[in-house]
């Protein structure tokens, strides 16, 4: 067996696990209010933790990645569309890659 057969195993079982473990472990609803919250926000964290870094390097320049990460947040702080969000941050990247290259 190659490295990727090996990493492709590891992966199934660890995602295995991680969406059967809970269902095993948590037969009653959970009633605490800190663990109900403390779940509540952990995809919105996982997201964010796994999207940031990506947005700063995905392009030539971090300078242009911050600005159209802080562009886009205040696009999305104003409830404008995704689509919306995401044209603005695609303009401000190529007009600072243009000005900055």
């Amino acid at each position: 067996m190659t490295n990727t057969y090996i990493y492709i195993l590891v992966a199934g079982i660890v995602s295995t696990i991680v969406r059967v473990l809970p269902v095993t472990l948590f037969t009653k609803p959970i009633k605490s209010r800190f663990i109900r919250s403390f779940l509540y926000y952990v995809p919105y964290v996982t997201l964010a933790v796994m999207t940031f870094p990506a947005i700063i390097d995905a392009t030539q320049s971090k300078i242009s990645g911050i600005l159209a990460l802080v562009c886009g947040t205040v696009a999305a702080w104003f409830n404008m569309s995704l689509f919306k969000v995401a044209c603005i941050c695609c303009s401000v990247v190529f007009i600072s890659e243009l000005i900055l290259v």
